[in-house]
């Protein structure tokens, strides 16, 4: 009988991932692959070779190669009712969602991980650049940033629970994306220069507009623009088509202006000027704590609102009915309600939680 740790390496066809399955039967794990068939049928002939027929024929190829098992499940009933409605929920009640989030949490390490219990492994894997360990005097599992700065992902992770980092590993922590692509050519894979996936995987042609009417088919109803004030400037095409920041679509002004707020209840889209745009608060809710089990008292951390923006300095506090309080040193441009915001101690990920819409 083996002695080997067992491990499920979630394998999207792509160079990272297949390095990490490559590292992982080099530190001699006992290794399965397997690839998730996420999108529909009319979409896979589009696909960018994320997810899709292609790259699932990519990591086939790749596992041969390493000499690991390889499966592939078929997802797409999953996806659409966990990632894709809920991408198309939040537009509609005027918020702007992150499906990466929501599909690291449900798909990979909720039913991925599931089915790499019943297959009696140890750990499941990907191909993130995040790193996590054990704090023997928290008595927790941390996750924190990988190594490559430009590349790391924790942003995308910060909802994993105790249990979900327990049984994870992150063969990439440790090495930058360059690194990866040396790899990969020293294990003799084919993938060493496939280009990177697109942000949304599901949105073939990058056009979410496109995308929402198809799948809400006529649901959205045109309703006012208005200034800050109040004053009427024209008509919008449906709430879910706008998100805070936005400058397209609100029509010709006098100057430049954007969208600052959404009112789904009215369903009124309000614009100003870019200075009205910046806040120094907001409030989070549905909050994971990875680095204690909750928030007692306030906590200066920095904070990201956005996986492409730099952290800054904030004091987050306990507030009302559960949610936090994030307090900014200096005012932040376009805080948006429907994304993640994630709390850092240097390169630990300290928790995070969801931008909540102003009551």
């Amino acid at each position: 009988m083996s002695n080997k740790k067992k491990v499920v390496i979630a394998m999207s066809g792509g160079v990272d991932s297949s390095v990490a399955a490559g590292l992982l039967v080099k530190a001699n794990y006992e290794v399965i692959g397997i690839s998730l068939k996420l999108f529909d049928v009319e979409q896979e002939e589009k696909s960018p070779g994320c997810c899709g027929i292609q790259g699932i024929e990519d990591a086939r190829t790749v596992s041969k190669k390493l000499g690991i098992p390889f499966y592939a499940i078929n997802y797409t009933k999953k996806f659409r009712e966990e990632v894709v409605k809920y991408f198309c929920s939040e537009y509609t009640k005027g918020r702007t969602p992150n499906p990466c989030i929501i599909c690291n949490k449900k798909i990979k390490f909720g039913y991925l991980l599931q089915k790499a219990k019943e297959l009696g492994a140890d750990y499941i894997a990907t191909g993130h650049y995040a790193k996590v360990d054990y704090n023997k005097v928290l008595r927790r599992y941390i996750l924190r940033k990988g190594k490559d700065k430009k590349r790391d992902q924790s942003y995308f992770l910060f909802s994993l629970s105790q249990e979900q980092l327990k049984h994870t590993l992150f063969p990439l922590g440790d090495y930058t994306k360059e690194e990866v692509r040396s790899l990969a050519k020293e294990f003799g894979l084919n993938v060493h220069n496939k280009r990177a996936s697109q942000d949304v995987c599901f949105i073939t042609d990058a056009d979410y507009h496109k995308f929402l009417r198809k799948q809400l088919k006529n649901k959205c109803q045109t309703g006012l623009i208005v200034r800050t004030k109040g004053e009427e400037v024209g008509k919008h095409q449906g709430i879910a088509f706008y998100t805070i920041g936005q400058r397209k679509g609100i029509g010709c002004h006098s100057k430049p202006m954007y969208v600052t707020g959404i009112d789904k209840k009215k369903n009124v889209i309000v614009i100003g000027e870019e200075k009205e745009l910046y806040k120094d608060f907001l409030i989070a809710k549905d909050v994971n704590w990875i680095d204690r089990e909750n928030l007692t008292k306030p906590l200066k951390i920095t904070a990201r609102i956005r996986y492409r923006n730099k952290e800054n300095e904030a004091i987050v506090s306990p507030f009302k009915r559960g949610l936090i309080k994030v307090k900014f040193t200096k005012p932040q441009r376009a805080i948006t309600s429907g994304q993640a915001v994630v709390f850092y101690n240097r390169d630990k990920v300290v928790g995070g939680g969801w931008i909540k819409n102003e009551e």
